[in-house]
């Protein structure tokens, strides 16, 4: 398995070595994530998980946030109808109803079989007992301390006594964490929508001006869906339905190319990465359209990821000349018929298959601890389209399919995906990274089918990034030779940026002749760890 922590894919290996399955272990990563990776692993946030049983059934969890009854589509702007900058990002409004709880349990409950004390029990542990920070997560920390300043029960959370920022070598324990941790591995579900963790949320809604009720938490449910299936060069691809958009845009995008033998064109090359960025400036043109919450909205699944349409949206590529974004629209229906998120990837030796990611939304979400809690609240209402063509923190743009309602789910670019091969598992993967998750996600897949790489290959290689609007491409830096950037420039590629840091942060899992191997990004910090058939590490 392979996670962003290296202490929470431990908490994973465990659980498989102790006979747990793929989904006993993702849930119990999920809920050590809450502990180790603050800044995404949550219990205030939500996710989406994609799941494939041995026997061949696949599943997905919607986990996603949801907004508040007292929201209103108009309330991120002020009276002139302009956005106000923060209120959807760095507020108490800013809180949808976290999902992650009810999410992690359900999928407990459905697909695995260990006890719920059993995957929570180490997530408590580690909160009680603490861990040594590394330089990384001290860093982390650190550079948003004047952000959770503003904050007493985050300031409380994540810095010393005296109010100085951590330093690497401390051991950061979290009290009020474990204790809410204690009151999920009790009551379940209802030790965090109801009673005294529901009644603290509340609280800090009602102190700083937020939307959360009490009847907002006790009524939110996960949802299962039907996974997005689609096929690419002999390969079937498992993935997140809507409210992610993931899921559609893969396969879409593959469908666009896969009449196109990018493996011969060579990876890196101007050839490949042009063919690429047309089919992501097509995808994401659609995504600005036609995607939003299933339950609010009718989004055209099935024409979207339908192989024909994928040709019809293809027929004006120019393999010699780059688009204009201004140019591009989405598809038209035929009549009658949205950087912080982490990805844990896991499979068992019997094949069960989990790719899971979760988020807060932004690093950190919204920087505010519900007081007594431990924990960090989302602020994933950003991921709303607050204003038609109005651009989200990841530069996405929306329109009424993705306006805010009560009780509806916010789009998302979360892509947990499997890819089967000859009716076994060869891959789990995903990425985090805001709008550069599906891109991401869909480089990893070609890396595998196209260009033959072994998985370390396949999730260290430079990345590359293009989302209709703005219209650029982004590339990791040093990561694609001047050469090539030139030619694409030749090509009409004229606006290229060059990535401060990484794009995403593939944890993976492959399918080889010697067994399975995992990888973690090397872009970050984490960890992955295999167990053998006697079930030693």
């Amino acid at each position: 398995m392979a996670s962003r922590s290296q202490l929470a894919s431990i908490v994973g290996s465990a659980t498989l070595r102790r006979g747990g399955n793929a989904v006993d272990a993702a849930v119990a990563v999920g809920f050590a994530l809450a502990v180790t990776h603050p800044s995404a692993g949550n219990l205030g946030g939500g996710g989406f998980m994609v799941i494939r049983m041995a026997d061949g059934t696949i599943a997905a969890n919607d986990h996603r946030e949801k907004a508040p009854t007292g929201a209103t589509r108009e309330m991120y702007q002020d009276a002139d109808g302009e956005v106000v900058r923060g209120l959807s990002t760095a507020s108490h409004l800013a809180v949808g109803v976290p999902g992650t709880v009810d999410g992690l349990l359900s999928a407990l409950e459905k697909y695995g079989t260990m006890s719920r004390r059993e995957v929570v029990q180490p997530a408590i542990n580690i909160a009680r007992r603490g861990f040594v920070l590394s330089r990384d997560l001290a860093e982390s920390l650190a550079s948003v301390h004047a952000k959770f300043a503003k904050y007493p029960a985050s300031a409380k959370q994540f810095a010393n006594k005296d109010g100085t920022p951590y330093e690497p070598g401390d051991v950061f324990r979290q009290g009020d964490l474990g204790a809410t941790l204690e009151r999920i591995r009790r009551d379940g579900r209802a030790g965090f929508y109801e009673g005294k963790t529901a009644n603290l949320i509340v609280a800090e809604m009602q102190r700083g001006g937020g939307l959360i009720s009490a009847a907002d938490l006790a009524e939110y449910h996960s949802v299962w869906r039907e996974p997005i299936v689609g096929s690419y060069r002999g390969h079937e691809i498992v993935s997140m339905p809507p409210p992610s958009s993931g899921g559609v845009l893969l396969v879409q995008m593959l469908n666009m190319l896969e009449a196109y033998d990018l493996g011969a064109m060579g990876f890196g090359s101007a050839d490949a990465i042009h063919h690429v960025i047309e089919a992501e400036r097509r995808a994401y043109a659609d995504r600005a359209e036609h995607m939003g919450d299933p339950d609010f909205y009718p989004v055209p699944v099935a024409m979207l990821i339908d192989k024909s349409y994928a040709r019809q949206r293809f027929l004006d590529f120019d393999p010699e000349r780059a688009s204009q974004s201004s140019d591009i629209g989405a598809g038209a229906i035929p009549p009658a018929e949205s950087p912080d998120t982490t990805h844990v990837s896991v499979i068992d030796q019997d094949g069960n298959a989990v790719a899971y990611t979760t988020t807060l939304n932004l690093s950190y979400g919204s920087k505010i601890v519900a007081q007594g809690t431990g924990f960090l609240l989302n602020n994933e209402m950003d991921d709303f389209s607050s204003k038609d063509n109005t651009p989200n923190a990841y530069g996405l743009i929306g329109r009424e399919a993705n306006a805010i309602q009560p009780g509806k789910r916010m789009l998302s670019s979360m892509t947990p995906t499997l890819v089967v091969k000859d009716g076994e598992i060869l891959l789990a993967t995903g990425s985090p990274g805001g709008s550069t998750i599906i891109t991401t996600t869909m480089q990893v897949i070609m890396n595998v089918i196209d260009h033959g790489m072994s998985v370390s290959d396949a999730v260290g290689r430079p990345r590359f990034h293009h989302q209709w609007q703005p219209d650029r491409v982004i590339f990791e830096a040093l990561g694609f030779s001047p050469d090539t950037l030139a030619v694409l420039q030749t090509r009409g590629h004229v606006n290229q940026v060059r990535a401060r840091f990484g794009l995403g942060d593939a944890n993976s899992v492959m399918r080889t002749k010697e067994g399975f191997r995992g990888m973690a990004d090397p872009r970050n910090e984490g960890g992955a760890i295999g167990v053998n058939s006697m079930g030693t590490r």
